[in-house]
């Protein structure tokens, strides 16, 4: 491949099965991927990374992506220290955090071993050929091949009001889709000429699992952890009565992880109409289901009782209420969801921003020097 822009960014983002893969020339995207690593049945999840770089450099190559004309290398954030949002260079704390599994143990923690071990690997590459390119500096790099993580999935943003729960013994946590959501608020305000730092929204990520937060100056100050509260999602169920919740705990009908299994898998619309599957409902509902009618109109009753309280986080100063997410491919729950939260705000409808997309955005902002990557 040529050298294009200048700007070649490299994005490696390890799912629970595979790595997602693409490479962009700033803004284009040149080539996109999935590699499926080999099984390590039993095995942790650092046990795949050998395996899961030697797919990273056989991708590369049917791509004939030569690594020397990389510039950027940004891998997908995973549970590391709690951080505020932003582009982190990756350092051997980052690393060691990453490898103990800090805050639980996940594939996305193989990000930031992944991208700083392609980096490094690129920098050694340029220093045997006989003509090393000239790299610009990098605000907060320096002149070797940048190696970053953007908004990982420790973002922590929360107001410490927001941190209590009701019970001494447990802290509510910052869980929830960060980098989707600060790369649609950019995008928004870039879009309307407005500074984020000065912009308030309410945005609700509408997916398998549904996130509802108050972003205010581009700090996500609270959110739903859509695995244990807000409203039901397709599968999920979302905030539960903790007395009913006890009862059916203490039942003996049910393990630990049967009760698992049924709040974040089974929940939801899974649970009372049998499919996770949004069009299926609708389909339902066109042919006259009057429960399947109830139950999507108690979704988007829940969905638009989670904006309205996040609403008052802010102060009732919300700029815009954002809808995005795969739900938002129906109509019929973003109407359901329009009519009863329109008085709070204007509501506009998104196409969810592609996570790789996102990361590379983030590479692009500091080798243009729009953004200095901070130190974890």
């Amino acid at each position: 491949m040529t050298e294009g822009t200048g700007y070649r960014i490299l994005v490696i983002n390890p799912g629970s099965t595979s790595t997602k893969l693409a490479v962009f020339d700033a803004e284009a995207l040149v080539a996109e991927g999935e590699v499926f690593a080999p099984s390590t049945a039993g095995a942790g999840v650092w046990d795949e990374f050998p395996l899961r770089l030697k797919c990273v450099w056989e991708w590369l190559n049917r791509e004939e992506i030569a690594v020397e004309t990389l510039r950027c290398v940004v891998g997908r954030g995973g549970l590391l220290r709690s951080v505020e949002g932003g582009t982190y260079v990756i350092s051997e704390a980052m690393l060691s955090d990453a490898r103990g599994n800090l805050q639980g143990t996940h594939a996305s923690n193989l990000g930031c071993a992944l991208a700083h071990a392609v980096a490094e690997a690129t920098d050694r590459a340029l220093e045997t050929r006989s003509e090393r390119p000239l790299l610009p500096p990098t605000r907060g790099v320096g002149g070797k091949i940048p190696a970053l993580v953007v908004d990982p999935v420790s973002t922590d943003e929360f107001d410490a009001v927001a941190r209590f729960s009701g019970l001494r013994e447990i802290t509510r946590k910052s869980l929830s889709h960060a980098l989707s959501i600060h790369a649609l608020v950019r995008e928004v305000c870039a879009r309307d000429g407005r500074r984020v730092e000065g912009s308030s929204f309410v945005v609700a990520h509408l997916g398998g699992g549904i996130s509802v937060c108050p972003v205010r100056h581009g700090r996500i100050l609270d959110a739903n952890n859509a695995n244990s509260g807000g409203p039901f999602s397709p599968s999920r169920a979302g905030g539960l009565p903790t007395q009913e919740l006890l009862e059916l705990a203490f039942s003996g009908k049910y393990s630990w992880e049967d009760l698992r299994k049924k709040t974040l898998k089974t929940g939801g619309l899974k649970s009372y109409l049998g499919t996770a599957d949004a069009r299926e409902v609708e389909a339902r509902i066109n042919a006259g289901d009057e429960e399947a009618e109830l139950v999507y109109e108690a979704m988007a009753y829940q969905i638009g009782k989670e904006i309205g309280a996040m609403a008052t986080v802010l102060s009732g100063a919300v700029d815009a209420v954002l809808l995005t997410g795969g739900l938002t491919g129906s109509s019929l729950l973003m109407d359901k969801v329009r009519t009863r939260v329109a008085f709070l705000a204007p509501v506009e409808v998104l196409p969810a921003v592609e996570e790789m997309r996102a990361l590379a955005s983030g590479g692009l902002r500091v080798l243009r020097g729009e953004e200095i990557p901070k130190s974890y």
